[in-house]
């Protein structure tokens, strides 16, 4: 069925990260039609005058049940209006579909205004009372589809009112993120025009002037060149060495972000750099590169409760350890942990990775602090600059 796989963007399916818990929702909310032939045919015995309807009846509700999670929101009053007049429909036919009534209450309390879910309730009530005393039904089942459509849809509303601060915080932290990357733009412009524009207005001044005494004063015009020479070869060590500085990978930045992330989506963090180590250059990237690739992966599949990130130092190597409590099984050859891998090797250092089913996953990664290879320590700026 094409609505599984193609929700409309702005339903609950569409929108929200949830989808396997909707789907169970859902799923075991339309487990009660069974109900509905099981009682009247205990009652009554087989008869086409209420089996008929009701399989009909059935069909739809089905189509409309589908339709609350994977259609549009703004319909949401017109499919749980649908529910309710299937209910009253029925109603003269089968006993038991009063439930339609309780569960177009259950689908109101999916709107994120609770306004809308209470006064939803009441007009079903009102609608239904004509049909209780037509039929001569007891009152209790008034009371019935009141207290099971509050109570029914209390949880969903509060799941689902979760869900939407959820996504307005996902929308806060993309548009933080937005503002500090126009913001690092604007300082890596200002930084960039203060640290050229005047070296580049004295390369353009003394070139001028050379090529003014290049007839008149050869030997000056040589000297005003070499000082071009000079404050070129400057300008382009301050550039590489800023260029450097914004490709580096800085673990505090990292561990920030880690909290900011995992945080955001109900995992608890811990984990802080002790303040009183330096780490050389290259081990920091690629440690940083190691630690924001495990906490992705603890973002989008461990579906853990908690996570942690411990070092440890000695004078001979750097230890870091990132865990979670997670379902585990990850797999030891995948592309990112093939890629953390290489990093760690590059360094001489070693990644260690223990995740048994179900039993969380331990990521520990172990680097010289001394004697890292040449090659490593001049590659760590462009592997963390291409990573970023």
């Amino acid at each position: 069925m094409r609505w599984r796989f193609r929700p409309a963007p702005d339903s609950l399916l569409g929108r929200f990260h949830a989808r396997s818990y909707l789907l169970r929702m859902g799923i075991g909310q339309a487990l009660w039609l069974a109900m509905l032939f099981v009682v009247p045919l205990q009652a009554r015995g087989f008869a086409w005058s209420w089996l008929l309807p009701t399989a009909l009846s059935a069909l739809v509700y089905l189509y409309l049940h589908v339709q609350v999670y994977a259609g549009p929101m703004r319909r949401l009053a017109w499919y749980a209006g649908g529910m309710a007049l299937l209910g009253l429909a029925l109603w003269p036919l089968n006993s038991v579909a009063f439930g339609y009534l309780v569960c177009a209450g259950i689908a109101l309390s999916l709107s994120p205004s609770y306004r809308v879910w209470l006064a939803g309730m009441a007009v079903i009530a009102a609608a239904a009372l004509p049909v209780v005393l037509w039929l001569h039904a007891p009152l209790w089942v008034m009371l019935v589809v009141l207290v099971a459509g509050v109570l029914g849809g209390s949880s969903n509303f509060l799941y689902v009112r979760n869900l939407y601060k959820d996504a307005e915080l996902r929308l806060s932290r993309d548009e933080l993120r937005r503002l500090a990357v126009l913001a690092e733009r604007e300082r890596i412009g200002r930084d960039l025009h203060d640290l050229l524009g005047h070296t580049l207005s004295l390369v353009t001044l003394k070139s001028e002037l050379a090529r003014r005494l290049a007839l008149a004063d050869p030997p000056r015009a040589q000297r005003e060149m070499e000082e071009v020479e000079r404050v070129a070869r400057h300008a382009l060590a301050e550039v590489r060495a800023a260029v450097t500085g914004l490709r580096r990978s800085d673990l505090t930045a990292e561990l920030a972000s880690a909290r900011l992330m995992l945080e955001a989506s109900g995992v608890d963090f811990d984990g802080a750099l002790p303040a009183d180590v330096e780490v050389p250059e290259a081990v920091e990237a690629t440690l940083a590169l190691v630690l924001r690739e495990a906490v992705t992966n603890i973002h989008r599949h461990a579906k853990a409760s908690a996570a942690r990130v411990r070092f440890e130092i000695d004078e001979e190597s750097f230890r870091m350890t990132v865990s979670d409590n997670g379902r585990g099984g990850l797999a030891a050859h995948g592309n990112g942990v093939s890629g953390m891998r290489e990093r760690v090797r590059a360094l001489g250092g070693e990644l260690r990775i223990d995740s048994p089913p179900r039993r969380g996953t331990t990521i520990a990664v172990e680097v010289p602090r001394r004697g890292a290879p040449a090659s490593a320590v001049a590659a760590a700026p462009a592997v963390a600059g291409s990573a970023a």
